[in-house]
């Protein structure tokens, strides 16, 4: 995963745009739902952030507060930096992040929690409980014909190949899991949901404990062939 997203940073954000080899690709709703993300995201009430696994900082534009944003890409931090050269970029491990405990008000990550397998989501809600009081997850909503969990193969425009584990969720599935969290956002191609105060180290461990049941991401997709990249 980490090679994945490396040589992925140049044309990461064609998936959001909807440039490249997403162009014809049919979303219908995408860009309006685009839209409404960012909009949802953007009104939450200011607070100082720490945005786990940024990327090239396409989201992070529309956190409101005082932002700094964590990625084990230096490709990714490269282009989030040129993107907001105001804010603050750290490379560093999301699930090691070198922060002290309390040292945020809210922790965000988008599109990395549905690429953890149960241990690592643990340990990541673990992290994130021990850094802020708040946790929002954005991650990619469960399509009406589509599949809650997949490996996939996927091909980068340098012509290599990824295998890639990936969930899709409802609001509400993304919510309880992770201990009852409200929903910030439920669209067709998005879900982002917060949860606020407790513990999360502690009420998502029983949460997660009873969703995984002993499952881990050991299905591959039986989609032919490589697709193009996913989030």
């Amino acid at each position: 995963m980490r090679s994945y997203y490396e040589r992925r940073a140049p044309e990461y954000d064609d998936w959001w745009l909807g440039s490249g080899r997403f162009a014809q690709r049919d979303r219908p709703g995408w860009h309006e739902d685009v839209a409404a993300l960012c909009a949802a995201l953007a009104a939450q009430r200011p607070a100082r952030t720490l945005d786990v696994a940024c990327g090239t900082g396409f989201l992070t534009a529309h956190l409101p507060g005082e932002v700094t944003g964590l990625d084990q890409s230096e490709r990714m931090l490269a282009v989030a930096a040129a993107r907001l050269p105001g804010a603050r970029f750290v490379h560093g491990d999301a699930l090691g992040p070198p922060f002290a405990a309390g040292a945020f008000e809210r922790v965000h990550t988008a599109h990395f929690y549905g690429h953890l397998d149960p241990a690592q989501r643990e340990a990541f809600l673990a992290v994130a409980g021990r850094l802020a009081p708040e946790l929002v997850i954005v991650d990619s909503a469960l399509r009406p014909d589509g599949e809650p969990e997949a490996w996939q193969e996927r091909e980068l425009d340098d012509g290599s190949r990824h295998s890639v584990y990936k969930r899709w969720f409802t609001a509400g599935s993304l919510a309880g899991e992770i201990g009852g969290a409200e929903v910030v956002h439920a669209g067709p191609w998005f879900v982002a949901v917060r949860r606020r105060g407790g513990s999360l180290a502690a009420e998502g461990r029983d949460a997660r404990a009873a969703l995984a049941c002993g499952q881990e991401p050991a299905v591959r997709s039986d989609r032919a062939g490589s697709r193009a990249p996913s989030a």
